[in-house]
């Protein structure tokens, strides 16, 4: 099976997903008031009470956490993955890409970084059509398509 072209994406919109960060926290916090607002008519404890308001400002730290994702630059050169943050003098990191979550024109991506295994890293990278339309089809058969084996570079074997 051939592998998929070279490619270049510049992750840096992310409306979808502070869409959905807002959605999510707003969707936990709605709840838990809504339980607040029920409580007077039913006994509950005190540590009830308070670990609903943990709760409530854990959802509120994690949804600040995600706001701003790892802008940069993902390149598939025929044979693995690399990104480049969009911090000066970041370097180059090689790693894996995973799709964890697609929704057509949003995609999740769990990149892992290639390295001994106590400083490997995960990083999230949400990414989404728009500001891509030209790259997003042949990023998206980039995203799936299979690595290849070592020493091919990508060559099909020929047929017997």
């Amino acid at each position: 099976m051939r592998a998929s072209p070279p490619c270049d994406v510049a992750l840096r919109h992310f409306g979808v997903w502070r869409a959905a960060i807002v959605l999510i926290g707003l969707g936990v916090l709605a709840t838990l008031a809504a339980w607040a607002l029920r409580v007077p008519h039913s006994p509950v404890s005190g540590w009830i009470a308070a670990a609903a308001a943990t709760a409530g400002l854990a959802t509120l730290a994690v949804c600040a956490s995600l706001w701003r994702p790892a802008s940069g630059v993902l390149r598939w050169d025929g044979l693995g993955w690399t990104f480049v943050p969009g911090i000066a003098g970041a370097e180059p990191e090689s790693g894996r890409v995973e799709v964890s979550v697609d929704l057509g024109s949003f995609m999740l991506l769990r990149f892992t970084r290639e390295a001994p295994p106590e400083r490997r890293a995960v990083r999230w990278l949400p990414t989404q059509r728009r500001g891509l339309e030209r790259e997003w089809h042949s990023f998206r058969c980039a995203v799936y398509s299979p690595r290849p084996v070592a020493g091919s570079a990508g060559v099909d074997a020929p047929a017997p």
